[in-house]
């Protein structure tokens, strides 16, 4: 019996060598994380360029398994099947970043951490302490704002001026000390710093008597940051200039090795 066009394109190879549909069908997802975690179908078929029909499709199927909700407004969201999946994934990023973020505390001495963007909140994802009896600790699982820590500031120097507005909008920008930024012209100010020096500092914004230095990890499969926090008597100015091109290195290397498990070799 003969087969129909749209199933023949869905079973269909990509030129990956890959299932077609199923790259249709995480693409969407990734689109729809990037636009928030809610759109419409034709928002997603603009985007793609994929006709509505075979968006449909595809939604339908990942309605059925929990991974897509449709709203009473018609419109689809990120469903909470998701969620176990990158609780998941979010553990094993950890655990690839533990050997480099121990080369960090063996060669500045210094806590090493390794942190998400996870919608409008940063979430600590691994941490190796300082072997000091003095160290800074932050639980593996923390979520703070991003406006008062060093992993924030890297992780949104990148991101244009009108979605950091729009995040700290959503978020405010409650103070944790009296060093925490707490206006918007402040903090974008704050980040064309970090774009210019190539790293960002929370300096006693987060707690007192503790600074944090931090870079973004190039590349990265979601948005991740390194850094290395301790007493303030102790991450002076004159240890910045060591531990920052450090930081970068073991940011790099880091990226690479995310990347080769992600199945993408580094040439």
């Amino acid at each position: 019996m003969p087969t129909s066009s749209a199933s023949t394109t869905d079973s269909a190879r990509s030129a990956t060598g890959g299932v077609q549909s199923l790259e249709r069908a995480f693409d969407l997802l990734e689109r729809m994380a990037d636009a928030g975690g809610e759109v419409g179908l034709s928002e997603l078929s603009a985007s793609s360029g994929l006709p509505l029909p075979t968006i449909h499709r595809l939604m339908r199927t990942l309605v059925a398994c929990g991974y897509v909700r449709q709203q009473p407004n018609r419109r689809y969201a990120l469903g909470p099947r998701l969620i176990r999946l990158g609780e998941s994934a979010a553990r094993l990023l950890g655990t690839w970043a533990r050997p480099h973020l121990a080369r960090l505390v063996e060669e500045t001495g210094e806590t090493a951490n390794m942190a998400l963007l996870d919608g409008d909140e940063i979430v600590y994802v691994a941490q190796v302490p300082s072997k000091h009896s003095m160290r800074m600790f932050t639980e593996v699982g923390r979520r703070v704002l991003p406006h008062s820590t060093g992993v924030g500031k890297a992780l949104l120097a990148d991101f244009p001026a009108d979605e950091v507005r729009a995040l700290l909008g959503r978020t405010g920008m409650p103070a944790a000390t009296d060093k925490t930024i707490t206006t918007p012209d402040g903090f974008i100010a704050a980040l064309e710093d970090v774009r210019r020096q190539g790293y960002a500092i929370d300096d006693n914004e987060q707690e007192i008597g503790v600074r944090c230095l931090a870079v973004s990890v190039p590349n990265s499969p979601t948005a991740a940051a390194i850094s290395i926090s301790g007493p303030a008597g102790r991450v002076t100015e004159a240890a910045t200039d060591r531990i920052v091109p450090l930081l970068q290195q073991v940011a790099a290397e880091l990226s690479e090795a995310l990347l080769t498990s992600n199945g993408n070799p580094a040439a």
